[in-house]
């Protein structure tokens, strides 16, 4: 049974509150492929920004990353073949059962993502390795994970998966989701799209969870 690699990361924040700082969408974000050769041109460059000068550098990260550097990588991505999933849950909308902590709220993005996207990555025969960027403290990455497990199994068979959470800095394809997490949040908080359209055609689907919802409780 041949692989598809899977890296997922999430953008925006699990505050459920109008105040400064706080994002106004929570984004999933999957990188699928089956040829993970843009690690190498990733590492490369970490490697060349530390030999430069950068000496405290472990990964890349949109977020901290200088614009010289995110140009960069932007192109190293536009060279590679993968694809992208996005779900967009706008977090005003989310009802309060879907939020009573990070963990649930966590899982409930991940059922509506991969409710839509895993049975298009598993058509092929695949068998997938999904890695997704640990968050938290060793219990929420604990509950993290049982929440990624709980909900690829109502989706796929157990032999056609697994699931590995290990910290963002461990795989570089854990960077180029990032990467693209932060493309898609740029424009939908700040409307700065220049980054969103250089990823834009390796971009499936890009769904807004509630987008047709009227209700927001806060």
């Amino acid at each position: 049974m041949p692989n598809k690699f899977v890296f997922a990361d999430e953008a925006g924040c699990f505050t459920f509150k109008k105040q400064n700082g706080a994002s106004r969408y929570f984004t999933l974000c999957t990188l699928a492929t089956d040829d993970c050769s843009l690690s190498n041109d990733l590492l490369a460059l970490r490697r060349e920004l530390v030999i430069n000068g950068d000496e405290g550098r472990d990964k890349l990260h949109a977020t901290s990353d200088k614009q010289n550097v995110r140009d960069r990588v932007f192109a190293l991505l536009e060279n590679h073949d993968f694809r992208v999933d996005v779900t967009v849950l706008e977090k005003s909308k989310a009802q309060p059962q879907t939020r009573v902590d990070e963990p649930t709220f966590y899982k409930y993005a991940w059922f509506f993502h991969f409710k839509h996207v895993g049975p298009k990555l598993l058509a092929d025969g695949h068998k997938l390795l999904i890695t997704a960027a640990a968050l938290g403290d060793r219990k929420k990455r604990a509950a993290f994970k049982e929440g990624v497990n709980n909900t690829v199994q109502q989706v796929a068979p157990r032999e056609r998966w697994e699931v590995s959470f290990i910290d963002s800095m461990g795989d570089p394809l854990l960077w180029a989701a990032d990467y693209c997490a932060w493309a898609v949040q740029r424009r939908l908080e700040l409307g700065d799209d220049r980054s969103h359209k250089l990823i834009k055609p390796k971009i499936a689907s890009e769904f807004d969870l509630w987008a047709s919802g009227t209700k927001h409780y806060y």
